[in-house]
């Protein structure tokens, strides 16, 4: 039986769903982050010693990370699910988007988070106006643009295409679907990119996504 070791509000959100779209029988363990530090519980080191969400367990084998854990699914259970077929150029957009959204999506975000936490750490108040700068100057001048941007170029990507490998909905849609509920929330995505609006709003209603949510609880993240 696959086992999906769930963190509340993270990244593992997009397995349930990839799991709902798949119609396959799956377990949920769930883990709660701490309250204060928004980090995940030690008891997922019990899992993978990382103490990192997302994992799955499939019988003795255990697989983490996004990417992986969507290729180890589609392959060997989609039955051609979910992904385009071999040789083609809807293929290699799917791989690459696979691995964009981890690889080159996310760290603007992240670091935007981690500046935007610094700012509202408690400080002597001598270092205070010194952090403030730094970290004002740090986002302004690059995070916040190589945020913008990523949301301009993958705005025009889905100009292109109705989904990002092409026109049929791939599980790289799926691994998509964290970095931009993330700008929403981070990164100053709204209706002025309309297809990106556009793609949220209809990965929302797909009725596999409203079951994950059903199974996952509360998901925060989502715009």
């Amino acid at each position: 039986m696959l086992t999906v070791h769930h963190l509340n509000n993270s990244r593992s959100q997009r397995v349930l769903w990839l799991l709902e779209e798949l119609e396959l029988q799956y377990e949920i363990k769930h883990y709660e982050r701490d309250p204060e530090t928004m980090l995940a519980p030690v008891s997922l080191r019990e899992v993978h010693p990382l103490g990192k969400s997302p994992v799955i367990t499939d019988g003795a084998l255990t697989v983490t990370e996004s990417g992986a854990i969507v290729e180890y699914l589609v392959e060997c259970y989609g039955n051609g699910r979910l992904i385009p077929a071999p040789d083609t150029l809807e293929r290699l957009r799917y791989t690459y988007w696979l691995h964009y959204a981890e690889g080159s999506a996310m760290p603007p975000l992240l670091l935007k988070l981690v500046f935007d936490e610094i700012e509202k750490k408690a400080m002597p108040f001598f270092v205070r106006p010194i952090a403030q700068i730094i970290t004002g100057h740090t986002k302004s001048e690059f995070i916040e643009p190589q945020i913008a941007l990523h949301l301009d170029y993958l705005e025009a990507e889905l100009g292109k295409t109705q989904w990002f490998a092409g026109d049929e909905f791939t599980a790289a849609d799926i691994q998509m679907s964290f970095p931009l509920e993330i700008a929403t929330v981070r990164g100053e995505l709204n209706t002025s990119r309309p297809k990106l609006m556009d793609f949220l709003d209809r990965i929302h209603t797909r009725p596999a996504y409203q079951r994950s949510l059903e199974r996952g609880g509360a998901y925060d993240f989502m715009s």
